[in-house]
């Protein structure tokens, strides 16, 4: 009998009792006024007179006034970079114990983002927070006494002399609480290999030796690790040889485009939790099972605003106008697209995280990631974004009887015109890549008016190669990108596409 599970799930269920209802929008004044308490003194804070926002009337209307947007490059040229050099109290008080490497979707060169000890406290208690939510999702005794793989990077920080630095998956699974140290797999010396092929060639070798009941990584990795354990087994599917695994924790991305290839690794269905944790903080995760959406973490240090994704708000490169108009949690409405903008216990302000959301349930704060404001394709007024696409591309998937869990597309200018050119990664994809282009153009126009209108002017039409999935993942492996938080960029300029081309040629 699993006795231990019985007393786990006991005390998660009796926590039901003790959590009242959220009230997200009290939540997010708390944190606001928090954190400008706590940064007032600091560079950035008296810069900006915190001390003066925190006085009047409606902190959240003055804080808009007097600090402007920042995206990445902003942040780190007018203040991050002198954390850099050694001085303390830029943005946040003291001086960070850690740096993410966040190169995500969109260039070779890392982005450094600080991560403070109040960091590490939120991610670990969004962890917590998660964990009392399986209460909602029915599960066995038994699955609480078996052991949990977590995919990431490697824990094997860079040690920087001041600071230690490495992606969020690998700082987070190296401040792994004690207590959970037993269930966690692969385990810390196999976390520390820092090549992705050496450390899911191990973790293959070793797979028979744990009883994974859970799952947790980004789907496109994962999808590669089980397929590579199957291999080395001999297996029809991953349950052969984890026929207890329940439970997969996805994040990143969307999880929409790989349910159909992930559920083909799988003996049997596993139940499929959402989460939403980013170099910059822990946002949201599921927390019912009645919805795929993530409830937004809105008492952990971190400040939202949301800025509706409209065109004219938005310049070539993905960034925001600074005249761009924001809402607090107060003001949005559901089944609209918002930009992310957040400010964290990090010392990140009003920061452009290059995500957009839309809310499911206001009164919740439920939401789904809706794609990358880099990744929103606008040529001559198409205005597709990410969720647009996978939606295109789920009903390939229906349609052929197929799996694509990667794709990227281009808006290429040709003598004629433009035209949107998209490679799908898929290995059972026979049908006629003509045909396909004319189903995938007929779908969008039917899907989306924005597109119907702009194929009958500038824009030509479609254009489909399809190539083996590892394709994508030899490119982000070139790129020195494989496995961790890495996702695939979906839209690409045509500088970047034309790398692209030329390297599925070699």
């Amino acid at each position: 009998m699993a006795i231990f599970g019985t007393i786990v799930k006991s005390l998660i269920d009796f926590s039901d009792l003790l959590l009242a209802e959220e009230d997200h929008i009290r939540n997010q004044e708390k944190v606001l006024k928090n954190l400008l308490e706590k940064a007032k003194e600091t560079s950035f804070g008296r810069h900006y007179n915190f001390q003066e926002i925190i006085d009047s009337n409606n902190p959240h209307i003055a804080f808009k006034k007097q600090v402007p947007y920042h995206d990445y490059e902003k942040m780190n040229s007018e203040w991050w970079h002198l954390m850099h050099e050694g001085e303390s109290n830029i943005t946040w008080p003291g001086s960070p114990d850690y740096f993410a490497l966040s190169s995500g979707t969109t260039g070779k060169t890392s982005k450094r983002i600080p991560v403070t000890d109040e960091m590490i406290a939120a991610i670990r208690a969004g962890g917590i927070k998660q964990v009392l939510s399986l209460r909602n999702f029915d599960l066995p005794p038994e699955f609480f006494e078996k052991e949990f793989m977590m995919l990431g990077s490697s824990t094997d920080l860079e040690d920087k002399e001041t600071h230690l630095e490495g992606e969020i998956s690998g700082i987070s699974a190296s401040r792994i609480p004690f207590w959970f140290k037993g269930y966690y797999k692969p385990g810390d010396d196999i976390a520390k290999i820092d090549d992705w092929d050496d450390r899911v060639r191990v973790i293959a070798e070793r797979a028979k030796e744990w009883d994974i009941s859970g799952l947790s990584g980004i789907p496109s990795w994962m999808e590669l690790m089980m397929k590579e354990v199957i291999h080395f087994h001999g297996a029809n599917n991953i349950h052969e040889i984890w026929p207890n695994l329940q439970v997969y924790t996805s994040g990143g991305v969307a999880f929409g485009p790989y349910e159909k290839s992930f559920n083909a690794l799988l003996g049997k269905p596993v139940t499929v939790i959402d989460t939403y944790l980013a170099s910059e903080g822990f946002i949201a995760c599921q927390v019912r099972p009645e919805t795929d959406a993530m409830q937004l973490i809105t008492d952990n240090g971190i400040y939202y605003e949301f800025i509706p994704f409209q065109p004219e708000y938005i310049k070539e490169d993905g960034s925001v106008i600074e005249g761009a108009p924001s809402l607090n949690l107060s003001q949005v409405e559901e089944d609209q697209d918002y930009i992310l903008i957040i400010s964290t216990v990090s010392g990140a302000w009003r920061y452009l995280i290059g995500d957009t959301i839309m809310f499911t349930n206001v009164e919740k704060a439920e939401i789904k990631i809706t794609g990358r404001t880099k990744f929103f394709l606008n040529t001559v007024g198409s205005q597709l974004s990410v969720n647009k696409l996978d939606v295109a591309v789920k009903h390939l998937e229906e349609k052929y009887n197929t799996t694509i869990p990667e794709y990227t597309l281009c808006a290429k200018k040709y003598e004629d015109g433009f035209y949107h050119v998209w490679y799908l990664g898929s290995d059972d994809l026979k049908a006629d890549e003509i045909e396909i282009a004319k189903t995938l153009d007929s779908h969008l126009k039917e899907a989306n008016k924005n597109y119907k209108v702009a194929r009958s002017k500038a824009l030509q039409g479609v254009k489909v190669r399809v190539v083996n999935p590892d394709v994508f993942y030899d490119w982000n492996g070139r790129n020195k990108k494989k496995g961790g938080q890495v996702k695939m960029e979906r839209v690409m300029g045509e500088d970047k596409f034309s790398e692209w081309e030329e390297f599925t040629t070699l």
